[in-house]
């Protein structure tokens, strides 16, 4: 009888291990999404491996994506603004056709 307590209390230590560690939380997740799909993948198995992936941490490659993205954002940005303001400085030199046919 001993033996079998020891037993559960090992198992509940790994379970709140588990638990702790957001496995539990992350397979609850991908097995409520498999149980969700209207029609069932071939290959269960392969869809936990793939969503399984999506519901924990980041790759370092999409951390490094993202990354990009921000930097590339704030670029974009910053040449907005230096277009507008290189065509605001190109009107006062250059006026516009409807400018240079009354001038003319």
């Amino acid at each position: 009888m001993a033996h079998y307590r020891a037993s559960d209390s090992k198992r509940e230590q790994f379970r709140r291990y588990l638990e702790k560690a957001g496995v539990l939380d992350s397979l609850t997740s991908v097995l409520v999404a498999l149980y969700e799909e209207t029609e069932k993948p071939t290959n269960a198995l392969d869809f936990l491996k793939q969503n399984l992936g999506v519901a924990g941490h980041e790759s370092a490659d999409t951390e490094s994506l993202q990354q990009e993205l921000n930097e590339i954002r704030q670029r974009c940005e910053l040449l907005t603004e230096e277009n507008k303001e290189l065509k605001t400085r190109l009107q006062r030199y250059e006026p516009t056709s409807e400018d240079g046919a009354a001038a003319e």
